[in-house]
């Protein structure tokens, strides 16, 4: 983990509670960006950005509820800095979720399925178009435990596909993904959070 400690430097937080937290810092520092492991809501207040990692859901829900996150995490967002939620963190951040139900922080507009893409050992890897730049391209992803968004509201821009089905989506500065792309040797997804976060911090 890289700490300089530079008022110029971008720093980008990864929601460090439960998960594969360490391997979407090391995608970010392959980016040239600072990763932070964010393990209280106070640390929030010292980054540009966050990631909220897979992991188990209803685990990270008591986690967070545990360290009190969520009044951190919604002034986070009213701040206008960016989310970036994947698989566990998808579902966490969706207004809301099914089968079953469960509380999450509403903060993007779809609706998802947990576990809809069948358990640990069904996990896949796969390619979809992707729309992360004027041109589309083609997207390494892999599905773990992976949710399935069921409905996407009329303020969320769909990014990514598979088998027609969206994957990936952003509404605003909260971006998420069904599947884990810190998995792969790929840095596209974790290069467009950056961008967005750079974004950011100028003000666009």
């Amino acid at each position: 983990m890289i700490r300089s400690g530079r008022a110029d430097t971008m720093r980008i937080g990864v929601l460090a509670l439960q998960g594969d937290f360490a391997l979407h810092a090391r995608a970010l520092e392959k980016c040239g960006v600072e990763a932070v492991e964010v393990r209280k809501p106070v640390e929030l207040d010292e980054v540009d950005g966050l990631i909220m990692p897979g992991g188990e859901s209803t685990t990270l829900l008591k986690l967070i509820d545990a360290w009190d996150f969520v009044p951190a995490l919604e002034k986070f967002n009213s701040a206008g800095k960016p989310i970036f939620g994947t698989c566990a963190g998808l579902i966490l951040l969706a207004r809301e979720v099914e089968s079953p139900k469960q509380l999450s922080l509403g903060l993007i507009d779809v609706t998802v399925v947990r576990n809809a893409y069948g358990r640990q050992r069904e996990s896949f890897e796969a390619s979809g178009t992707a729309k992360l730049g004027p041109d589309p391209s083609q997207l390494e992803m892999v599905f773990i435990r992976a949710p399935r968004i069921k409905r996407v509201g009329p303020g969320v821009q769909v990014l990514a596909e598979h088998g027609g089905e969206p994957v990936m989506a952003r509404q605003d500065r909260v971006l998420v993904a069904t599947f884990h792309p810190e998995l792969t040797d790929s840095t596209k997804v974790h290069r467009y959070f950056c961008d967005l976060v750079e974004r950011s911090r100028a003000g666009a």
